[in-house]
């Protein structure tokens, strides 16, 4: 939604969840569970981020202005417990990687024009979030079979409910093999390309495909680009890769 940019989002966010914290202050509750509660639903509303430092900020925006207030008293240990939750589902040793750029919903439209899948094929999203690559993968091609794999535990069991026809598991996408997959899909960062084309030669066989939203390989020669996104280009690259 064009209304929903930044930093109106943080600011929703952080009202919306001093309010439930508010009509949570009741006798039957306890206070620690109120903050527990209202973080955890400010943790939520990070997705709304369009960076990982946004997607901070409006995750500890409560705890932080919490603190600060001084509203209410709590014990300095349970001050952790905000951050916790947060680096839960946002991993440091991830943080290099795309933090949870979502895949636009038509920007995959076209890829069955330039890649003809044969029914049982297996797709990865590397990197999946909260499954929206994979549901785009799945609307277009449906007869594959898609995987995915997301580091986060939190956001691999909301994938998961989004996406249940996917296989998807929690782990470390470099680490994962790709030589079974006839199309890896990735939305990372520039700076994590070369790496994603340096496993990709090693791993990918011949005739598959690395398919990359918005960032090109540099040091690859593209097969095709396609742009059904205004601003969210698609590159494909077929193995064994040509080389700039």
């Amino acid at each position: 939604m064009t209304l929903l940019r930044w930093p109106l989002t943080a600011l929703l966010a952080w009202a919306g969840t001093w309010l439930i914290f508010i009509l949570l202050l009741t006798p039957n509750l306890p206070v620690l569970a109120a903050v527990g509660v209202a973080t955890a639903i400010g943790v939520l509303f990070s997705v709304l981020g369009g960076t990982l430092w946004r997607r901070l900020a409006i995750g500890a925006g409560f705890p932080l202005s919490l603190l600060l207030s001084g509203a209410v008293a709590m014990p300095a240990w349970a001050w952790l417990a905000p951050f916790a939750l947060i680096l839960l589902v946002y991993p440091m040793n991830a943080w290099r990687d795309a933090p949870l750029f979502p895949t636009p919903s038509k920007a995959l439209v076209e890829l069955p024009l330039h890649l003809k899948l044969k029914e049982g094929s297996c797709i990865l999203d590397a990197g999946c979030g909260l499954g929206h690559g994979l549901a785009a993968l799945h609307e277009a091609f449906p007869q594959a079979h898609c995987s995915g794999i997301e580091w986060s535990w939190p956001l691999r069991f909301a994938a998961a409910l989004r996406c249940p026809w996917a296989s998807i598991r929690q782990g470390d996408m470099w680490a994962a093999d790709w030589q079974a997959f006839d199309v890896v899909y990735l939305f990372q960062r520039p700076e994590s390309m070369p790496r994603a084309v340096a496993k990709a030669a090693e791993e990918l066989k011949p005739g598959a495909w690395l398919v990359s939203l918005e960032f090109p390989a540099h040091e690859l020669e593209p097969v095709a680009a396609l742009q059904s996104v205004e601003g969210k280009p698609v590159w494909l690259y077929q193995a064994p890769f040509i080389y700039t």
